[in-house]
Order: structure tokens, then sequence, then C-alpha cells
């Protein structure tokens, strides 16, 4: 499990990262940092989506530790990357709000899909 976790999650990083330093060294910083934070948000995405792999848990424990770990990780990714306004409490509430809405709309569609193709 720990070797599929680092194939999953460190070949996105490597490509994404190796981008971002060729944009860094070509003065694009803004990118370069999006791009960085893009690489590290797919990192963890796909290494977590090992948490779907483990079938002697019940998708609800399955989910909420997805959730979990994408509330923990990628959530404050999204407050540093500087795509989101997060000056006041309201504002962060803001991007929490649409990172659920998200999540739930994504989470809906990929189980519609699995049953439809019985991942």
């Amino acid at each position: 499990m720990i070797k599929n976790l680092f194939i999953r999650a460190l070949v996105p990083l490597v490509i994404m990262g190796g981008i971002a330093v060729m944009l860094y060294y070509q003065g694009d910083f803004e990118n370069a940092k999006s791009t960085f934070i893009v690489g590290l948000i797919i990192s963890i995405v796909a290494g977590a989506s090992l948490i779907y792999d483990q079938d002697h848990w019940s998708i609800f424990k399955r989910s909420i530790l997805h959730f979990i770990v994408m509330l923990v990780l990628i959530f404050p990714l999204l407050l540093v990357s500087g795509w989101f306004e997060v000056n006041t409490w309201n504002q962060v509430t803001g991007v929490l709000l649409i990172f659920m809405g998200v999540g739930v709309i994504l989470w809906s569609i990929f189980m519609v899909l699995a049953k439809v193709f019985k991942w």
C-alpha cells in the first residue's frame, strides 16, 4: 500500500513541480506558485484515492476518512493559494462552502459512475 501511495502521489507532484520550477526560472512566479499548489492538490487527491481501495471498510467510513483528509490537507492549500480572498472569516467560510459543495458534487458523480461501471 505504501508503494502505491508513493506512485500515485509522487508522479503528479514531480511532473507539476518540474513545470513549476521551469515557470519560476522564466520569471512567472505567480503561475509557478499556482502550478505547484495544483501539483500538491493532485498528489493529495491521488494518494487519498487509496482509501477507496480498502474494501473491508464501509463506504461511509471511506467517505468520512476521505473528507477529513481533504479538509485537513486540501482546504488549507486553497486558503494560501491566493485564488480566493480570505481577509475575513466570512470569506474563509465562503471558501469552505465552495470546497464542500464541489466535494459533494464530485463525490456524487463518482459514486454514480462506480455503480454504473461496477468499479
